[in-house]
């Protein structure tokens, strides 16, 4: 269930006109920090073998000095020495204009507060844990770092042209909940994935879920579900392809086609599909 006081419509008392505030990192609780730690240990233990490489090297960035949820002044002179990014702390779920500018300017958001010790499974209001262990990572890697600084400047554009419903499947199908085939196999780089210690094991191992091969358009027409599970993965051959597909495309002409075409429902297959692994579908037909 979502913590209705992280949601806000306008920045609240003590916040900046662009809704950061100081982290004020000393504010923690040590309850605070036992329910980092144990998150930390328990996905970093799990990840080997199934997230990306890119996000293994990234996850040393969070080795700081400090026990517990990690200082964000420490963290961000680590990564902007990297890729030239920096993490921000918010008080909860900000608008689209400055989600998008605070990212396009490099500056990533992060919620302020950690769950409970009793919600370690699942949250649906992302955290400081999700934002943190589950983004900052990528944001070392250089070629990534460049892809969410793009995909900010497209957000500015299609804030503007009533395509954010698109933009945003592009955001949840690759930063949230994306997959990608490396030698070894199919990795998980996706935040979402990555700081769930049911969905980090769901997304690789399960037969229900379809994987198909990422497509720009496919991908932008496709609902996704924010409280379960995802039934369709997009699987992307490499960071550089998608950051490719991501500067070249003309957007615009892109979001009116979308616009003509009905959305996909989730987990439906089109037989246009690149098929990485099909589901069985298993674990949607069992909650019905």
């Amino acid at each position: 269930m979502t913590d209705d006081t992280h949601v806000l419509d306008a920045p609240p008392a003590g916040a900046n006109a662009d809704w950061t505030i100081p982290q004020n990192w000393s504010a923690f609780t040590d309850e605070d920090h036992r329910v980092w730690d144990t998150l930390f240990e328990r996905q970093a233990k799990l990840l080997p073998g199934r997230a990306s490489n890119a996000y293994l090297r990234g996850l040393d960035v969070l080795k700081l000095s400090k026990p517990g949820i990690p200082d964000f002044e420490e963290l961000s002179e680590r990564l902007m020495a990297l890729t030239g990014w920096q993490v921000v702390a918010v008080p909860g779920l900000v608008p689209d204009d400055v989600f998008f500018d605070h990212m396009a300017n490099r500056r990533f958001v992060a919620g302020n507060f950690i769950r409970r010790a009793d919600q370690l499974d699942y949250l649906q209001e992302p955290d400081v844990f999700h934002d943190v262990f589950g983004h900052v990572p990528m944001l070392a890697d250089p070629v990534f770092a460049d892809y969410l600084a793009a995909y900010g400047r497209g957000g500015q554009r299609a804030h503007g042209l009533d395509a954010l419903k698109y933009l945003g499947r592009l955001y949840w199908y690759t930063v949230e909940f994306g997959l990608i085939a490396e030698p070894e196999g199919l990795r998980i780089y996706g935040a979402g994935i990555v700081s769930s210690f049911a969905e980090s094991r769901f997304a690789l191992d399960d037969a229900s879920p379809n994987r198909i091969a990422f497509d720009l358009e496919r991908v932008m027409r496709t609902d996704y579900r924010i409280d379960d599970f995802q039934q369709n993965y997009f699987v992307i051959p490499s960071f550089e392809e998608l950051l490719r597909v991501t500067v070249e495309t003309d957007f615009a002409p892109l979001y009116r086609t979308l616009a003509t075409l009905p959305d996909i429902p989730v987990a439906e297959i089109l037989p246009q599909d690149t098929m990485i692994t099909t589901g069985t579908q298993a674990y949607a037909l069992g909650k019905k």
